[in-house]
């Protein structure tokens, strides 16, 4: 399965189950994250950033001073596929050791 094939309903259930700060909110993966600053918000967008254009799959990004606001969706794909749910891991790691 290529990772802009649209993943099942199960393949998303599986999927959030290991993602617990994660929402879905239609065809798309939401999260909220606080950091101690807004450099820091800053450094985490930085690092994402990074991961994202490697792997060619780019996040919706809202940066409120120390709050950020992640929207995944693969639009090409009309849907959820593995490149959110990479993401999100990815995502994740950044705000555990960014933030």
């Amino acid at each position: 399965m290529s990772s802009r094939t649209r993943l099942t309903e199960d393949e998303i259930t599986a999927g959030l189950a290991a993602l617990p700060d994660w929402a879905r909110v239609g065809d798309s993966l939401t999260r909220t994250a606080e950091t101690a600053s807004f450099p820091t918000a800053i450094r985490v967008v930085d690092a994402i950033a990074e991961k994202a254009e490697q792997l060619d799959h780019h996040p919706d990004i809202d940066i409120r001073w120390r709050t950020l606001r992640f929207v995944l969706s693969t639009h090409s794909a009309g849907g959820l596929t593995s490149l959110d749910l990479t993401l999100a891991a990815h995502i994740d790691e950044a705000l555990r050791t960014t933030g």
